[in-house]
This record gives C-alpha cells, structure tokens and sequence, in this order.
C-alpha cells in the first residue's frame, strides 16, 4: 500500500487516507451563511475521496472576518447550511472539519480579485481589533488595540462557535493560529508589542492561543480531535520561528491537540519567502520529530509522488493541498491511480474507475 493510503487514527476518527483538503477561502457569503457555492466546492472535494475536508477560515464573531463575505459561525442560525454541506461530505464516506478563525488587524478588507485593501464602515466594513493599534499595512484599517475585555469576548466566541459546528455535525476543528490573524498576531513578537499578560515574553505571547484552546477543548467532546495551524515562522529576524514552534506544540499536546498544521509568514509584509516544491515541509519535519506530535505539511504539494515520500519518510502525518485540489477536485482517486492502489470509487463515476475498483458503500 502507498504510504499516502494508509489509515490514520486520531481519537475516534480514523482518515481513510493521508490527504486533507486545506481551508481555502472562497469570499462569497452574506453574512457569514454557507450557501450552494460552499456545498458544491467542499463536497465536489468529497467525491474526489479526500479522507478530510476543511472548511474555509470560519469567523468566531462578525468582526472576525477577514472580507465582508467571509463565512461566518457567530450566529446561531449558521449552523443550517453547514449541517447541510456535513451531511454529504459523511455521504461520500469523508470526515468534514471546520477553521474557526478571527481575521485580527487583517478584517475589513477584500475580496483578492477585487481590492485587498480597507473595506469602510460605509461600504459594509469595521474597526477590526488587534494586539495594538498598528496596522498590517497603509491599506488596511488601522484596529483598536483589544482590551482585557477584548480578549476574554473572543476566548469565549471561539467556545461558543466551537459548541455550534458540534451541532453541525462536523468531526474536527482546526484553530486558525497563521497568516497573520488574530492568534497568530499575539504569538509574532514582530506584531505584538503589549505590556501586559498577553504581551513580551513567550509564555505571555501564547496566553491566548492556548486559552482558545483550552476553551474549545471544553466544549469540544474528548472523542473528537483538535487540529491547530500555525506559521511556523515569520520569515524575518526576530519573529516567530521554528524554535518557538516548537515549544508552542509542548504546551498544546498536553492540552488536547492532536494535530499541528505547519504553514508559514502572513504576519507582517513585505517578507521574502523562498517559494519551491514542498518548501514548508521541513517545518512539519522538524516539529514532528522534536515534539512527537503529529503534523500536517501544507504548501506547493502537487504530485502523488511528492505526497507519497513525505509520508514515507516521516516528514508529517498528513498532507493539505490547496491549489492543487482547486485544479483537481480528484487528485486522491488520480494518486491512488498512479501509485497502484485500489480505492473506492462514488457509484455513480464507476464507469471511468480503473478496472475492479469497489464502489463506496
């Protein structure tokens, strides 16, 4: 069996595969509610035979969306259309996770085939909030700085939100602590200048990271697994690194985590990252192996060989793929193809399968 196909157990969910469908946001809600785009895009990833689907970044609260027509778990009635899209991914035999998010200082700004710059108040926008009141850049809205109050509405949101996709149905949550976002904003010494608990040292620049945690785990049933991504770094001189990483997965393990999803940068602009074939696997890599936890490896991730030889050799437990899986909503039933295993196949495509292959029960 190709090392891509084999099972992974985590908690009570075992993924048939080692292939994950990333959080790709797709910026076309009204406020906040999945709607057929959504249903159509992650569960056409289903029928390709991912063994996860994530959601797209899902904003805890309104304000933390990152565009205006970000998809959204901070009401109640939210839960209708995303039980909806939950139901047919578990049709297809696939788990369905969920990234709740807050954007951070990176809210109120568009869509990228738009503007990525501020969206005002006047065209359907807010002051977002952040660590401080620095902006990402001169194009966006300049946030708040949050307040202990702040800090405590968001803990609490991404509880609450956390309670809302178990009512949906959904298998995993992943906690978006990347990009740039709110989490992450508050671990980058590069961003977060505060003086208070939340601020300067590492154990204060994790506070809140591990309180969203602890707060989910709360709410989040023991059987189900948690998933937390990360930048593994800023890619600049004094920010956040593997090091830091690395530290941070201690502190997570113990706590409930079950897996870390190792992207990178996001954090300040202007960064020179060093684009190339798998280039933040080493993250994954070196995380795994300093800590034990288990990794996911994200980024440039486009062939089944590829794949295949990072999960032989270690490198990370699963693979995300994004833009890969934009372009082929069915790149597992290719690999599996390609790497001579036999896969079940949606009855209804079973014309087109290799010879012999089963049909999903």
């Amino acid at each position: 069996m190709p090392h891509l196909f084999e099972p992974l157990p985590l908690r009570s969910v075992t993924l048939a595969n080692r292939i994950v469908v990333s959080p790709m946001c797709q910026y076309s809600c009204d406020n906040g509610f999945a709607n057929d785009w959504h249903f159509v895009h992650l569960g056409s990833r289903a029928v390709g035979g991912a063994a996860l689907v994530l959601t797209e970044a899902t904003a805890v609260t309104a304000d933390g969306r990152i565009s205006p027509e970000d998809l959204g778990l901070y009401l109640p009635d939210h839960v209708a259309g995303l039980a909806r899209i939950v139901t047919f991914i578990h049709s297809q035999r696939t788990f369905a996770g969920i990234q709740l998010a807050h954007s951070g200082r990176k809210g109120s700004t568009g869509r990228p085939w738009e503007k990525m710059t501020e969206v005002t108040p006047a065209e359907g926008g807010w002051q977002p909030i952040a660590p401080t009141a620095r902006p990402f850049h001169d194009e966006y809205p300049v946030p708040r700085a949050m307040t202990a109050v702040d800090i405590r509405a968001v803990v609490a949101a991404f509880a609450e939100a956390a309670a809302r996709a178990l009512d949906a149905g959904f298998d995993v949550i992943e906690v978006h602590a990347a990009h740039g976002y709110l989490i992450h904003e508050f671990l980058s010494p590069l961003v977060n200048d505060r003086r208070d608990e939340y601020g300067g040292s590492f154990d204060n620049r994790v506070r809140l990271c591990l309180e969203v945690v602890d707060a989910i785990r709360r709410v989040w049933p023991e059987r189900l697994p948690l998933f937390v991504r990360i930048s593994a770094t800023d890619w600049i001189d004094g920010g956040w690194d593997v090091e830091q990483s690395i530290a941070l997965a201690r502190l997570l393990g113990p706590r409930g985590v079950d897996l870390l999803d190792c992207s990178s940068g996001g954090g300040v602009p202007n960064v020179r990252i060093p684009l190339g074939p798998a280039y933040q696997t080493p993250f994954a890599e070196q995380i795994r192996r300093a800590t034990g936890m288990p990794t996911g490896a994200v980024g440039l991730i486009t062939e089944p060989a590829q794949a295949d030889e990072i999960i032989q050799r270690g490198r990370a437990d699963v693979v995300l793929l994004a833009r890969e899986l934009l372009r082929d909503p069915y790149f597992p039933l290719r690999a599996a193809r390609e790497l001579g295993h036999e896969v079940p196949w949606p009855a209804q495509y079973l014309r087109s399968a290799p010879p012999g292959s089963p049909p999903r029960s």
